[in-house]
């Protein structure tokens, strides 16, 4: 695998951000191919891709220093997208507007700069805790843009999230009702999961198929289980999986990226792990 860090200048946020990129490469038994024929890092296809969005508190070499992603990055033949959110959850926050940086800006950068796939079949998001919710919010508001979804002990939060999601505002929300479309009440419902879910059947839309996953001890559980019975209740294909013993933890979370990388329903050539050509 390559991992590249970049600092990359964006125009929606007006200054410098770090991405990381993980790429699928020749590996080592590759290159030690007993006939020495030479490997090729042009890949015959562009990349499946999963933009994997960090929790709050967290940045762009988080998933790569708690997990092992980039092992299972390579064994599954699948790009990586990691970026800073700055703990504003992915939407717009005061004078940022991390909404229109992840689903605009940021995908054109990396389609533009690495062999990445811009197809909807073989573009993926996911995330975990606020990266949970900014992975529904920005898959179920554009749910023709990805194929597949990971949903990680998402916090699926009611409120505006002015300067972040944190754990001590989610528990108190965690067992309330959770948002309907139409409702004059509800804080800000365009970027409701609860609510742009609804829309997507109102619209006649399609979901993604979805995979989510939280840990028995986890304060997000009833949260998640209810969201999840929502999604299926409107139709939506959605693959559950659940560890009593873990809780909101980075061992629960290495765990379950590897499952939703194997999950994936894919239809590249590299799917199922397959080697590149050399």
């Amino acid at each position: 695998m390559a991992k590249i860090t970049c600092n990359i200048i964006s125009q929606v946020l007006k200054r410098a951000i770090d991405i990381t990129v993980i790429i699928p490469t020749p590996t080592i038994p590759d290159a030690l191919s007993p006939d020495g024929k030479r490997v090729s890092y042009i890949p015959p296809e562009k990349y499946p891709v999963i933009y994997l969005l960090h929790g709050f508190g967290n940045d762009h070499a988080t998933w790569s220093g708690y997990t092992n992603v980039e092992l299972y990055a390579e064994e599954n033949q699948i790009a990586v997208v990691n970026l800073s959110a700055e703990n504003k959850a992915y939407i717009e926050n005061g004078m940022d507007d991390f909404y229109t940086f992840v689903s605009e800006e940021l995908p054109e950068m990396v389609c533009g700069l690495f062999p990445v796939s811009d197809k909807p079949e073989s573009t993926y998001i996911a995330g975990l805790s606020m990266g949970g919710y900014g992975t529904l919010t920005h898959a179920l508001s554009h749910p023709e843009r990805f194929a597949a979804v990971g949903a990680l002990s998402a916090a699926v939060i009611r409120k505006n999230p002015e300067g972040g999601i944190r754990m001590e505002d989610i528990k108190k929300e965690a067992e309330a009702e959770l948002p309907k479309d139409g409702d004059p009440n509800v804080d800000m419902p365009d970027r409701q999961p609860s609510v742009l879910a609804e829309r997507i059947v109102k619209e006649g839309g399609k979901f993604p198929k979805i995979y989510m996953a939280c840990g028995g001890k986890d304060a997000l559980f009833e949260m998640n289980k209810k969201f999840c019975d929502k999604l299926i209740a409107l139709g939506a294909d959605v693959t559950w999986d659940e560890i009593d013993r873990y809780g909101h933890e980075w061992r629960f979370w290495d765990i379950e990226i590897e499952k939703f990388m194997e999950w994936i329903p894919r239809t590249d050539i590299y799917a199922a792990g397959g080697k590149r050509q050399v």
